[in-house]
């Protein structure tokens, strides 16, 4: 058997074929749709979407002294506390840093003077369209956090390397974190963080 070349091929065509769409369900927040299609192997099938009605923002607050603060919470479809990044999601028709600003102040109180953009991920694309965009802030000054109604949240500011050691140990399993987190430290690592 020969090795493949290194490197990534070229994309392919979209093996799928789309018959109907049929809406399913709605809410503010996302909405279902349920696709009639022909699969790969040629047999028919159906796919389920789920379409968010918001893009997904996240934000690593990055103090100077290289601690970031997480967010700390009870996530109810895991029915389990999570330590997260700040994350939300933010209207894509308005500035993405202006919406993950306003979201890093309802759950930390914090504000920054400095924006970078991290890193863009879909977050879970077998079932869902959902994009993701994570910012690191700098340059923070305290203030009031104003979470939301459904938000009981704590902050914890640690190292970013025991930040990282928790996601090794799985103490840390939110995605848009994982990615975030790692790729800070990534950039750490080989001094392009700046």
């Amino acid at each position: 058997m020969s090795r493949p070349p290194r490197g990534f091929p070229p994309a392919e065509a979209n093996p799928w074929k789309t018959h109907a769409v049929k809406p399913i369900y709605a809410n503010p927040w996302f909405e279902v749709e349920e696709h009639q299609v022909t699969r790969p192997d040629g047999e028919a099938g159906i796919y389920g979407i789920v379409h968010p009605a918001r893009i997904a923002l996240g934000v690593v607050p990055l103090e100077a002294d290289g601690t970031v603060w997480l967010v700390g919470q009870y996530r109810y479809p895991l029915s389990r506390y999570s330590w997260e990044i700040p994350e939300g999601g933010g209207d894509p028709d308005l500035g993405l840093v202006e919406e993950a600003a306003r979201e890093l102040v309802e759950e930390t109180g914090l504000t920054a003077g400095r924006w970078d953009r991290l890193i863009s991920m879909h977050t879970s694309n077998c079932f869902t369209s959902e994009e993701a965009v994570i910012f690191l802030a700098r340059d923070l000054q305290p203030g009031k956090a104003r979470p939301d109604g459904n938000e009981q949240l704590q902050l914890a500011r640690v190292d970013l390397a025991e930040a990282v050691a928790a996601i090794a140990r799985g103490e840390i399993t939110d995605a848009m974190t994982i990615a975030a987190l790692l790729e800070l430290e990534r950039r750490r690592l080989t001094g392009v963080l700046g």
